[in-house]
């Protein structure tokens, strides 16, 4: 067990000062001046600073990414020490354009080895393409019996996808929707949006035409173009909740883009940060030559918050939420994203600069060296 003492809780609402009780990897306790009689314990004194719930990243390429140059412009795996040092403690890992040098298979087995060094991982089955890339033999089959399998990525409105119509999205849904009744989750169509014109339309039929529920969608690099983005908010309004990549795919700083979605009147509930990191990104000259590849950072989540979290217009517990609560209500991990009994105890600590200071994933405290 540890008692965390003196704490300035936001999680991510704002709490105050407070002791955290920790037992294993769950939080069994949060109150002011917190003693324990007849149990042994270890304590950590906070000094004060400032905890809020570990960041979920719910995009990034944690087997690594590329390829579009060669072999040679692949990206490297991540290990957990990597995403742990910028704050994050629950990750969703994907696939991206490459469905075969790379596999679903090797992806599960990716992210149950960040589980063995001491983070959380999860993981969408899929790619960009229609043709079947799972673990089993279906979709439905990986959200019934995988457990680390959270819903399925499709691309669409991108010269790389396989163009799907609308009937082979709702099939793909369908898939989703079962698989995930069945095994109690939530379940989610994770969708990446290029820059080409359909936009979000087929996600629109879907919902309006259909009856999808529209929490069931998650479209994914939404502010990669200014038209996107405003067909995008126009989603979040109906009630889906939008993604707002961070590491790369934008066509303004996202923390600015979520400003400009509040000054439109969506909630700020509606809204998520990933970080789509680790994806392959071309490295350009002074000339906009093309001399390389590098990856996208899986730091900007955490750059893009301290930017936020500094704005005027917009709370502490507001800047949290897009990458803490508002993601796990996303994915319906319930015991993710909040400070509150009963949840995993996963935190980052802050100083009043908003520099992370220390992470505590699963009830361990972890070097940020």
């Amino acid at each position: 067990m540890i008692l965390f003492k003196n704490a300035r809780l936001y999680s991510p609402k704002e709490i105050g000062n407070t002791d955290i009780l920790v037992s294993g990897s769950t939080i069994i306790a949060i109150e002011e001046n917190l003693s324990i009689i007849g149990l042994n314990y270890k304590i950590i004194d906070l000094n004060n600073q400032i905890v809020t719930p570990g960041f979920i990243d719910q995009h990034v390429h944690v087997l690594g990414a590329g390829g579009k140059r060669g072999f040679g412009s692949m990206t490297n795996e991540l290990t957990a020490q990597d995403l742990l040092s910028v704050g994050t403690t629950t990750v969703v890992g994907l696939l991206g354009t490459d469905g075969v040098t790379r596999s679903p298979k090797s992806l599960y087995a990716k992210v149950k080895g960040l589980d063995e060094q001491g983070m959380t991982g999860y993981m969408h089955t899929g790619y960009y393409g229609l043709d079947p890339v799972h673990v089993m033999d279906s979709i439905q089959e990986d959200l019934v019996f995988i457990d680390k399998v959270l819903g399925c990525k499709i691309a669409i409105s991108d010269i790389r996808s396989s163009f799907p119509t609308v009937q082979e999205l709702l099939k793909r849904w369908r898939e989703v929707y079962i698989g995930s009744m069945l095994a109690g989750k939530k379940g989610i169509l994770h969708v990446h949006l290029g820059n080409s014109p359909g936009k979000l339309d087929p996600l629109f039929q879907m919902v309006n035409d259909h009856q999808v529920p529209i929490e069931s969608i998650s479209p994914t690099h939404v502010a990669r173009t200014s038209e996107l983005f405003e067909s995008a908010i126009e989603f979040g309004k109906l009630g889906g909740r939008i993604d707002i990549t961070t590491g790369a795919s934008k066509f303004i700083d996202p923390y600015k883009a979520v400003l400009l979605a509040l000054e439109e009147n969506l909630s700020i509930d509606r809204m998520t940060f990933s970080t789509d990191g680790n994806a392959g990104l071309d490295l350009k000259d002074d000339k906009q030559n093309v001399i390389g590849t590098k990856p996208a950072p899986i730091s900007a989540n955490l750059s893009e918050f301290q930017s936020l979290v500094k704005s005027e217009g917009i709370s502490i517990s507001d800047s949290l939420s897009i990458v803490t609560s508002n993601v796990s209500d996303n994915l319906g991990l319930q015991h993710k994203g909040r400070v509150q009994v009963g949840a995993d105890a996963d935190f980052c600590v802050f100083n009043d600069s908003w520099e992370l200071q220390n992470v505590i994933a699963m009830g361990e405290m972890i070097s940020l060296e």
